[in-house]
């Protein structure tokens, strides 16, 4: 083989697939108690057969040079070759033909365990994901005409490292031993999925809902490997709860897109270039994933074969994502794919019908979706379905255990029908159970039976109590007692954990043995995942086995219900402690050379080496476990001392794995939990630990061993966390440059756009910011972490004006390409365009109900929309220049404007009449703004003054002043006591809104329009920077 081309290592491979495939297929004839893991070994070799297949045909049709990915990777063919080779005399040993024939293929044993078969087929798949992604990439080039150098081999072949959620996709080695369909179970059903995905004029979406273990996934895993059989499938997402990748959404759309190129190779030159134009787009809110990595780059192919045209996309288990407004926001998204041309993209999706689901889909447009409800289908249908299915199972335990062809009866099998109707997952954890090769399967036939008369028994007691009970059978109450305990501590930790752990990392969590863990959950196959590597993750089979042991109804009338509350806190404990460690936390734990090291240059390898699974989930997930527990904090406890002698190295591990976003979130969580009665130290570390985590947020994710040297450097002298960890400061910084003596009101800078940032907004949960900016993009910012959510982009112009609706769903900008675009702050895409202003448009409010926008313009008019058609209700003219400010009053009968006219004027909402006009000011007026009674108006002027109106009578009530230049913004504190005001003198006023006094003067930074926030009971403010970014400040009232 040394000599061998790649094309003759292409020959080579197929030719020795082709023999194993001969023989599996007698081996298959012969052996009975190793079907399985025959059938998955077939399954994968053919896969391997049929890839390298295609791989010869498209060498034989065209110029071999235009598969030079393929070839580059002879190395990995080779190698496929030598592993195929060695299997392949493994299960054709010498002489094995003739003692096939003498035996008549009776008597051959499969030479694999189960053991064996899983590693064998994770080295198989390896070697299966290489050549599929070398292929993509070398047919693409090959329809584009791409001139493929070797010099850009490897940057092509990083576009296939997208960042996917592993297990993610329905033929991954995760999903491999999840149940299918069986033959003539679920026909109609399937049909009916069949001639929907066939009718190019139906609905784009399929949901198919049902209540817990009604059999979702099996149908969904099925309907998947049939649209794959036929060419259909163009991707797969099975979301699973408590798993990190696919229990949330942040790598839902990239695992898609991987998906996707895998089928449509002419997608990868798009998504190249949307990863060239944004290196951080898989980090990107998921409207901007959604639209540059699949919506574009679906658009921009040219031309698509007839079948390719239309591909299917599965997604499974949508309940299980962890945050429901991610859930609204993926199904808001996947409603816009069936307008993608030519290439177009049918949804099929199952879920639980929870509410939140129920209401995204409501709000689709009429022929977006069809549905299907599973506990709805007739029960005579479910009825024999599941008797098949359970037919089936027994039979081939029966055959295993060579019983006689009566067991079971027709009667038993009746009973399970009745116990399990309607739930499939009753039937599949019963033949786990009674299939088990520890018992005897006909003693654990009746156990489940005895269930079938008890009373007050519900489904899921009658799955899995048999199940339970039957561990501590035959123990005396003490060995019971114990045993019981060690399943809660054990199976409760699994249950409860945030993310899955092997075997291994579960035992150095729980500071047990090893042996002990798998002893316990050596007897738990019948419902929990547990592979046979020990460095694989335990998982639940089904989600109601969660169910069943943390409910609450439980408490005191079962021995395995699992008190939640405790178990997390234990799990905080246990994180805590490992954490603390000798072999835990510490500065430069993985041994990098300097402190100028970029996270990029630092080698992942070495990062997991000394990060082991366990450790990183205790640093992830120590916070949560403690929230869950609903314990307090307070000065002196664990709590306290862990973050006063490890809160810089505990950074320092986000950063190393890429979690420094979660960094702030966890912090706010700490401070949630402060003991009321003992804060004062506590209270004091976390404010300055969040202040520092903002301050530094650019150096975590850049360069983490930083935080040791310029972090701490450069916080101010009176900064807790710069004293407490004084002693981290490397010894060869021998002169401290001279700092500001605390924190100023900055929390964070907020980078992104590429010109002047004009206006701000906050959200009314002050839970986003919105920006609009020169560039003509609108950015949304987690106003906890400073990260960009999503850019919004439309405008053909700058963006002057920018307005959350009360509900906080819609974001309204204005621009100087004369029109309005409202936004779903949730997903990002613009809902409609108000056209109808000549000139453009420098503000905008939304009427307290929503239901309204008002917009100012620089045709001196004022326009009334509604939000929800996008029609024009009113023009409002009287003003004699550009109209630069507009505020509803609080009950939406007002309408107030400012306008460099050098007026306000009060606006009948409903009649559009004028009812006062307010004349005083000098200069332009720049602000309005309404008390929270109604009572007042507040306006600004670039004549350095803020006016403060009777709103009754347009009378002046006073005159602010004290400000040195224009005063750009103004607001009202929540109780209308006190104004804010912004101006391009850097300063901010507070003022007494009864007395006309001033309360307090702010400097801010050296760019001065500042955008003033009311929420939470006091004043925020923004500051609009020149540069292309904004600060974000903290409460100043």
């Amino acid at each position: 083989m040394d000599g061998l081309s790649a094309a003759a290592s292409i020959i080579a491979v197929i030719d020795i697939s082709a023999q194993i495939l001969s023989l599996c297929s007698q081996y298959l004839a012969a052996v009975k108690d190793a079907k399985k893991d025959i059938e998955r070994f077939q399954k994968k070799i053919e896969v391997l057969n049929k890839l390298f297949e295609r791989v010869k045909q498209l060498s034989d049709e065209g110029d071999k040079t235009g598969l030079s990915t393929v070839h580059h990777l002879e190395g990995s063919l080779k190698d496929c070759f030598l592993r195929l080779k060695e299997l392949e005399t493994r299960i054709n040993p010498s002489k094995a033909r003739k003692t096939i024939i003498r035996l008549r293929l009776r008597d051959l044993k499969w030479p694999f365990t189960s053991k064996d078969m899983e590693k064998i087929v994770v080295e198989l798949q390896k070697h299966e994901q290489d050549f599929i992604l070398a292929l993509g990439v070398d047919q693409t080039s090959l329809i584009c005409g791409v001139d493929k150098k070797t010099d850009d081999l490897h940057q092509k072949i990083d576009l296939a490292k997208l960042p996917i959620a592993k297990g993610a996709s329905f033929n991954s080695h995760m999903e491999e031993h999840n149940a299918r369909c069986l033959e003539n179970t679920r026909v109609e059903l399937q049909r009916h999925i069949a001639d929907w995905a066939k009718n190019r004029d139906g609905k784009s979406m399929f949901w198919l809902n049902g209540m817990a273990g009604t059999g979702k996934s099996t149908i969904a895993r099925t309907v998947a490997r049939s649209f794959a059989d036929k060419g259909q499938l163009g991707a797969s997402f099975f979301f699973k709860k408590g798993e990190r990748d696919r229990g949330n959404a942040e790598k839902f759309f990239s695992t898609i897109a991987t998906d996707l190129m895998r089928r449509l190779p002419t997608l990868i030159p798009g998504v190249r270039k949307a990863f060239d134009a944004d290196p951080q787009i898989f980090e990107r809110g998921l409207r901007d994933q959604f639209e540059k990595l699949i919506l574009q780059p679906l658009s921009e192919i040219r031309q698509a074969p007839p079948q390719d045209s239309e591909l299917v996309v599965v997604v499974d288990a949508l309940d299980e994502c962890d945050r429901d407004q991610d859930i609204r926001t993926i199904l808001q998204l996947l409603a816009r794919a069936k307008d993608i041309k030519p290439v177009s993209l049918r949804i099929f999706l199952t879920s639980r019908p929870e509410f939140h689901i129920r209401l995204g889909f409501r709000k689709m447009s009429d022929g977006t979706y069809q549905d299907l409800v599973l506990h709805e289908v007739p029960r005579q249908t479910i009825e024999q379905d599941i008797g098949l299915f359970l037919e089936h199972e027994l039979e081939e335990i029966r055959e295993q255990r060579s019983f006689s062809p009566d067991w079971p009866s027709k009667g038993q099998i009746q009973a399970l029908v009745e116990m399990t109707v309607p739930l499939f997952i009753f039937a599949a954890t019963a033949c786990r159970y009674i299939g088990e090769e520890r018992d005897n399967p006909k003693k654990r036939l009746e156990v489940v039976l005895r269930y079938q008369s008890a009373p007050h028994v519900s489904k899921l007691d009658r799955t899995y109590l048999p199940i339970l009970r039957h561990l501590f059978d035959d123990e005396d109450e003490i060995d019971k007692d114990r045993h019981t305990s060690e399943f809660r501590e054990i199976v409760g930790s699994i249950v409860v954990l945030e993310s899955p752990l092997s075997t291994v990392s579960l035992a150095h969590l729980l500071g047990k043995e090893k042996d002990d863990i798998n002893c316990k959950l050596n007897l738990l196959h019948s419902v929990l995942n547990i592979p046979a590597e020990e460095d694989m993750p335990v998982r639940l089979l089904h989600l109601s086995f969660r169910d069943f042991l943390l409910d609450p109804h439980k408490q005191g009338k079962s021995p395995f219900w699992v008190d939640e509350r405790e178990t997390h806190e234990k799990l905080a404990s246990r994180c805590l402690q490992l954490m603390s460690s000798p072999k835990g936390l510490k500065q430069n734990m993985c041994d990098f050379s300097g402190p100028g090291t970029l996270r990029s240059e630092m080698d992942q390898r070495t990062i997991d080496h000394y990060l082991q699974p366990e450790f990183q989930y205790a640093c992830r997930y120590w916070v949560y476990h403690l929230e869950q527990s609903k314990g307090g904090i307070r000065d002196g406890d664990t709590v306290c001392t862990f973050l006063q002698e490890y809160f810089l190295d505990w950074l320092e591990a986000l950063s190393l794995m890429r979690e420094v976003s979660k960094s702030i979130p966890m912090i706010d969580s700490l401070r949630s939990l402060i003991n009321l009665d003992n804060i004062v130290k506590i209270s004091g570390f976390l404010h300055d630990s969040k202040r520092f985590a903002l301050r530094n947020r650019t150096i975590l994710e850049d360069a983490p061993l930083q935080l040791y040297s310029s972090a701490l450097i450069f916080a101010p002298e009176t900064s807790i966390i710069r004293n407490v960890f004084n002693g981290h400061i490397p010894r060869w910084v021998t002169r401290l440059p001279k700092v500001e003596n605390n924190w100023n009101a900055s929390l964070q800078t907020l980078e992104g756009h590429s010109d002047f940032v004009g206006e701000v907004a906050f959200s009314p949960d002050g839970q986003l910011i919105a920006s609009g900016s020169w560039d003509r993009t609108i950015r949304l910012w987690d106003a906890a972490t400073g990260s960009c959510r999503s850019t919004l982009e439309g405008h053909s112009a700058e963006v002057y004006a920018l307005a959350f609706s009360p509900d906080g769903q819609l974001v309204a900008s204005g621009s100087g390409d004369d029109t309005i675009r409202l936004w779903d702050a949730a997903t990002g895409s613009c809902c409609s365009t108000l056209e109808g202003h000549s000139d453009k448009v420098t503000a905008v409010a939304f009427s307290p109900d929503g239901q309204l926008v008002a917009s100012g313009s620089g045709d001196d008019t004022i326009r009334l929309w509604d939000a929800a058609t996008g029609s024009c209700c009113s023009t409002l003219e009287g003003h004699s220049d550009k109209v630069t400010a507009v505020a509803f009053s609080p009950d939406g009968q007002l309408v107030a404007s400012g306008s460099w006219d050098d007026t306000i004027r009060l606006w009948d909402a409903a009649r559009g009449s004028c009812r006062s006009t307010l004349e005083g000011h000098s200069d332009w007026v720049t602000a309005v703004a309404f008390s929270p009674d109604g009572q007042l108006v507040a306006s600004g002027s670039w004549d350095r003054t803020i006016r403060l109106w009777d709103a009754a009578r347009g009378s002046c009530r006073s005159t602010l002043e004290g400000h040195s230049s224009l005063v750009s913004v103004v607001a009202f504190s929540p109780d209308g006591q006190l104004v804010a005001s912004a101006s391009w003198d850097h300063t901010i006023r507070l003022w007494d809104a009864a007395t006309g006094s001033c309360r307090n003067t702010l400097n801010t930074l050296k760019s001065p329009p500042v955008f003033i926030n009311a929420k939470n009971n006091g004043l925020y403010l923004e500051s609009n920077v020149f540069f292309g970014f904004l600060a974000n400040f903290e409460q100043i009232v």
